[in-house]
Order: structure tokens, then C-alpha cells, then sequence
């Protein structure tokens, strides 16, 4: 998937009108179908299957809440098809928008920033929950590494001031077939789901936020890594590795970073030579000698660890060249220029570049999360910041800076913070 580009000054773009606001649109059944039949060739190539538990407890015309993990681009597929013919609003990305807003709009989207707090999004909600069902990935991007990214620290309050049932959809096989770090290259991997009513009405009135949240992240504990080696399921995919190490960028015998190389079935430490193979079940064996972690999920976990340890003692920093685009409206991304993107424990993020016309600073506290993505749009790896007047895309001209990191040290960061 690609995205419309182009290159512009950076004066032309911040002198770009904004997309006027407008009220989401409820998706008619041609829509609706229309959805359903663009996505049945994927469901049909990974043989998916889904389950129901307690859902006669849901009414054929009350609205609800749907919420669903999010492993890669199947996951809205999986979902229009799970719900048809219930008219649904989604929650969607601005990014998304690009080139096709008429479009999005038609098929009921509404557009968001990831990890900018958008008062505007939850009074479009709250208005759109008296007609309609929404469908919302609450963890706001893919999953890494296969397991649950940070809930929003108000989710709970957001569903609860909602006041409809809460539904969740919790997918099977998704990321195993398509996992972010694998460059697009999809596995003959069978995917299912679940839809279980998880929360009335009653509940959210009785309830207090932290039992809300509570049930809510219960649903969004799993280790796919994990599932797929207790469950046999065979990937043997020669290029299951490729980009691994995307997730695995610290090297665990010789503390390097930046060094490691995903390729094939391998991941390979070019600086100390340490050699592991991700097995057929999803497993990490060390070729030669003691590993030193049986899963990508444990390195994973660890390296969070160290980034913590780093935020936690001072000691982190990044300083790194970025080629810049930006997001002003949904007509297309502008490349405006070069520029440095630096992250500190004390100050957050720092955005600095085209010839000195753009600085821009998000403090630690603006939010509690980083976006960060592997291959964005066939681009390359990017750390996105920004507000309701801009988004700001930063493509680290050095391939070897992790941003898996920075989202580690963002989170931390944050965590630091709202603790002083």
C-alpha cells in the first residue's frame, strides 16, 4: 500500500487550508456491502472462521462499542464481516484519508490522529453512539512484537461516558500471517476470531473506572508468539524473518544496538556474529551456543527493560538526520525538507529542520505514547509527532536507529513524569 506524495516548501504546506469538519456519515447497506465483498477474497485465502459468545444479549438495532486488537490490515476485514449488516462508524487514522476521503467517509470512517489528544473525536463519538456502532482499535496501531500496545489512559472514562455495550473482537492467526516487521509478505496462516459482549449498560453505570479497565485489558492480554508455538501452528515461510530486526534491534550477548540483521529465517548480530534461527513454530533457537531468549516476545520484553533503565538513570538520548513530510488536510502527505529529530528524558521530542523554519517541541506530558511504524506506506521506518495543526512524519536517514526504541523511551518518559 502507498500513499500520495509530494514534495513541497514547508511555507506552502503550512499555508494549506484544513479539511472543514464534518459530522461522520452514516454507511448505507451498498457500502456496507460493498465492504463486506472487497474482503472476502483475504478471508477466503486464510480459511477464516469466527465465534460468538453472548451476543443475543446485544439488540438488532442497539448501538454498541466494538473493540478490536489490532494485528495488520486484515483486522478491518475481518471486522466489516463480523458485523454486516450493522451500520458501523470506524475509527481511522488521518493518514488513511489520504486520497480517498470521499470514500472513507462513504464507508463510515472518521479520521483521528494517533496520540494526539482530539476533544473534537470524543463529542463526534458520544454524538454518534445514539445511531450508530462504532469500531475502534483502542491500541492505535499495529502490534510490534504480538502483544497488547498501551491502552489509552482514559479509555475506560471514554467508554463509560458512552454508555452503550462494549463488544470485543479478538483475532486468531492475523498477526502470524501478516506481522508488521515482515515487510508485506504474507503467510498461508489460518485466521479466526471471537466477538464476546463484554460490557451492558448496567455494567458501565455500576461499574467504577477501574473495574472497566480492568475487564477491558484482560481482553487485550496475548502473546501471538506464544499462541502459535502452544498451538503447532507451522510457518515455514523461508523470509519469516526478514525485518525482525525491526522488533530486535538490541543485541542481548554483546549489548549492541542498530547492528542486528533480520533476513530469511536468521536474525544475525553483525557485530558479535551471534546467529538465531525464528523456527518454523514461532521460537527462537540460538545456531550455535545458549540463547538467551526462547521468544521474540522475552527479547522484546527486555529490551523495554533497558530503554527503561536508560530513561530511568538519564543516561537516554537520540539525536538523528530525518527526512521530513508532513499532514495538513486529507489531499496528500508533503516532503518538506531535512532536519533532526532529537528525544531527551527532561525535554520529550524536538523537531528542528527546513532551513530553520521549522522547530517543533512535544513535551513529555502531551501524550502517553509514540507513533512509531515500520515501512510506513513503502516509505521506511517513521516517528510521527505533532497537533491538531499538523502532523509530522520523520524518516531517520540512518537505518539503523531503532524506532522501536524511541516508543520504549516515549512511554517511559511519560510514565516519569506524570510520577513528578
Amino acid at each position: 500500500m502507498k500513499i500520495k506524495a509530494e514534495r513541497r516548501s514547508y511555507e506552502q504546506v503550512v499555508a494549506m487550508e484544513h479539511d472543514k469538519k464534518l459530522h461522520a456519515k452514516r454507511p448505507n447497506l451498498f457500502f456496507r456491502t460493498l465492504l463486506k465483498l472487497v474482503s472476502l477474497p483475504d478471508l477466503i485465502a486464510t480459511r477464516f472462521s469466527y465465534t460468538k459468545v453472548g451476543m443475543e444479549r446485544l439488540g438488532k438495532k442497539e448501538s454498541c462499542l466494538y473493540l478490536m486488537n489490532h494485528s495488520s490490515f486484515l483486522d478491518l476485514e475481518i471486522a466489516v464481516s463480523m458485523v454486516y449488516p450493522r451500520p458501523v462508524n470506524i475509527v481511522s487514522t488521518l493518514d488513511s484519508f489520504i486520497g480517498k476521503g470521499w470514500l472513507m467517509r462513504q464507508i463510515g470512517c472518521v479520521a483521528t490522529r494517533k496520540f494526539v489528544f482530539d476533544v473534537g473525536l470524543v463529542r463526534e463519538l458520544l454524538h454518534v453512539a445514539k445511531k450508530n456502532s462504532i469500531l475502534m482499535f483502542p491500541e492505535a496501531g499495529y502490534s510490534f512484537d504480538g502483544t497488547a500496545i498501551p491502552l489509552p489512559e482514559h479509555l475506560a472514562a471514554f467508554v463509560k461516558r458512552l454508555g452503550i455495550p462494549v463488544v470485543m473482537i479478538r483475532t486468531f492467526g492475523a498477526f502470524s500471517r501478516d506481522p508488521l516487521y515482515n515487510n508485506l509478505q504474507r503467510r498461508k496462516v489460518k485466521v479466526s476470531a471471537e466477538m464476546r459482549y463484554l460490557l451492558s449498560p448496567d455494567d458501565l453505570r455500576t461499574m467504577s473506572d477501574e473495574e472497566v479497565r480492568a475487564v477491558i485489558e484482560e481482553q487485550f492480554t496475548f502473546d501471538h508468539f506464544r499462541w502459535q508455538y502452544e498451538n503447532k501452528i507451522k510457518i515455514d515461510e523461508p523470509f519469516r524473518a526478514d525485518g525482525l530486526h525491526r522488533v530486535l534491534y538490541k543485541c542481548p550477548h554483546c549489548m549492541t544496538e542498530g547492528r542486528t540483521e533480520g533476513k530469511g529465517i536468521h536474525l544475525t548480530c553483525r557485530a558479535c556474529g551471534k546467529v538465531y534461527e525464528l523456527t518454523e513454530y514461532g521460537a527462537l533457537r540460538a545456531v550455535e551456543g545458549d540463547g538467551a531468549f526462547p521468544f521474540v516476545t522475552d527479547w522484546y520484553a527486555w529490551e523495554r527493560e533497558e530503554a527503561t533503565r536508560e530513561v530511568r538513570d538519564g543516561s537516554y538520548s537520540l539525536d538523528t538526520a530525518v527526512d521530513i513530510a508532513m499532514i495538513v488536510n486529507t489531499k496528500k502527505m508533503y516532503f518538506v525538507g531535512d532536519g533532526r529529530l532529537t528525544q531527551t528524558v527532561e525535554e520529550g521530542l524536538r523537531l528542528t529542520g527546513c532551513d530553520g523554519k521549522l522547530d517543533y517541541a512535544q513535551k513529555p506530558l502531551a501524550t502517553y505514547d509514540l507513533n512509531a511504524d515500520y515501512n510506513f506506506y513503502q516509505i521506511g521506518d517513521v516517528i510521527s509527532l505533532g497537533d491538531m495543526h499538523a502532523l509530522y512524519y520523520c524518516f531517520p536517514k540512518d537505518p539503523s536507529i531503532p524506532v522501536t526504541k524511541a516508543r520504549f523511551a516515549a512511554q517511559e518518559i511519560y510514565r516519569l513524569h506524570k510520577e513528578r
